[in-house]
């Protein structure tokens, strides 16, 4: 006796077009669960943190563990925050959402400097946290003409730091990006800077960085890519900026 197998009927237009909307939609679902909650790749676009990180550096990023939340691409939507396993500390290197309203949805890397109840103050550019003078090796001074200090940065840098500012001579007071404080970090905030410190845009001209923003910490170095001239800069591979 033959048996004769009978094709299955061949699928229309539209159900192949459905199914491979079906495919591409729990992928899509899946690829922002994993960059929310878990891990996502992040470009180094500028040298504000040189030379802990350079530009070109492609990290990848430990969301899960100041907790991760659901953010819905190019929407600039965030919501759903899972709770975390560690706490953000002075030292770490971080990556945030920016606190300005011009650039919401603008990813940022910088090194925590100080934390919540901590006083901190700058002296001719020596970081002192509680009273204690830090030791920076990661700190880059490159002697090049600053972030600008125009008039209006100083009244900018004044009118934030003004509040908190704990000092003898409030009346006085006239902050630079290399003197500056004492001023005292509220809570659930932490003040940020780059190891560039004459190259970046930090919190000593937008303030404060709220714990909300705080998105993860950089888990290795997976590519960097120098362009003048264009090389791989192998021996940063796998590199964990500290």
């Amino acid at each position: 006796m033959t048996v004769v197998s009978i094709p299955p009927p061949r699928k229309t237009v539209k159900q192949e077009v459905i199914s491979w909307a079906k495919a591409i939609g729990v992928a899509l679902v899946i690829w922002i669960g994993l960059r929310s909650y878990l891990v996502e790749a992040f470009r180094i676009p500028s040298s504000s943190m040189e030379n802990t990180l350079l530009v070109g550096d492609f990290l990848f990023v430990n969301k899960a563990a100041f907790g991760g939340e659901l953010e819905i691409p190019l929407t600039g939507i965030h919501f759903g925050r899972l709770p975390a396993y560690a706490t953000p500390r002075a030292g770490d290197v971080v990556v945030f959402r920016s606190v300005e309203d011009s650039t919401p949805n603008l990813n940022i890397v910088k090194r925590l400097i100080g934390g919540p109840g901590d006083t901190l103050e700058m002296r001719h550019d020596t970081v002192i946290r509680n009273g204690v003078a830090l030791d920076e090796p990661y700190a880059l001074r490159t002697g090049l003409a600053p972030v600008p200090e125009e008039e209006f940065r100083q009244r900018q840098m004044r009118a934030w730091q003004l509040p908190h500012y704990v000092g003898r001579d409030a009346a006085g007071y006239g902050p630079t990006t290399h003197d500056w404080g004492p001023i005292v970090v509220p809570a659930d905030h932490y003040f940020a800077m780059g190891d560039n410190r004459d190259q970046s845009y930090d919190s000593r001209f937008w303030g404060f960085l709220p714990r909300p923003h705080i998105r993860g910490r950089p888990l290795f170095i997976y590519m960097s890519v120098a362009t003048q001239p264009f090389r791989i800069r192998w021996n940063r591979l796998f590199r964990r900026p500290r």
